[in-house]
């Protein structure tokens, strides 16, 4: 196994609209040798600082982040679900991916992706596997179940669930007792060919 390298919508201006009352008499012009002095003007009455919406006007509602923005998830890719630098150090080595549906024994993930990274042109099983997927609660209960039906392991801890393949299947396989290993965490659940492999695969960036 090949150990690679370590591995905003325009911001809406709020319209804000004051409602100025003015009361009071204008001020009397200063006529020039005129003995009795001008009465004083009256002062403008300050403005509301949360004035009310004038009829006909519609006001903006304020933006749903602070920045008036969101940024949606990117679609998971094999270029996206793993460090630049891993996907740079395979393409140096001239291999290349191979994209392929998100599946857990029968239950497919239309929203994941799972990768075959590897040399195309040399038949070999020199590959390494990744995936990611977002997933929900109940989908990743009978997902666990369904494998562990098959002979899969389950170990936990307090990050997740791991779900992998039986020691006794591995023939030489695999890292430290680990092949294909699923992580089943907040929300997704993920896939490399194994366990140690996992910290490799991210969500998309």
């Amino acid at each position: 196994m090949i150990r690679p390298s370590a591995l905003a919508r325009p911001r809406s201006a709020r319209a804000r609209v004051f409602a100025i009352a003015t009361s009071g008499a204008l001020a009397a012009l200063v006529l020039a040798g005129c003995s009795s002095p001008a009465p004083e003007p009256t002062p403008a009455a300050d403005a509301p600082s949360s004035a009310a919406p004038v009829s006909g006007v519609e006001t903006p509602a304020p933006s749903a982040s602070p920045s008036g923005s969101a940024t949606p998830p990117a679609d998971p890719t094999c270029e996206n679900i793993i460090p630049q630098a891993t996907a740079d150090d395979f393409r140096s080595l001239g291999w290349t991916s191979q994209e392929d549906q998100f599946r857990i024994g029968a239950t497919a993930l239309d929203d994941g992706i799972q990768c075959k990274w590897g040399d195309t042109k040399i038949a070999s099983d020199r590959v390494q596997i990744f995936g990611w997927a977002p997933i929900d609660d109940d989908t990743a209960k009978t997902a666990q179940k369904d494998l562990v039906a098959a002979g899969w392991k389950v170990e936990t801890d307090a990050d997740g669930t791991y779900v992998t393949e039986n020691p006794d299947w591995l023939n030489g396989r695999g890292a430290d007792g680990y092949g294909l290993t699923y992580f089943f965490g907040d929300g997704f659940v993920k896939l490399a060919d194994t366990r140690q492999s996992l910290i490799l695969v991210q969500g998309p960036r």
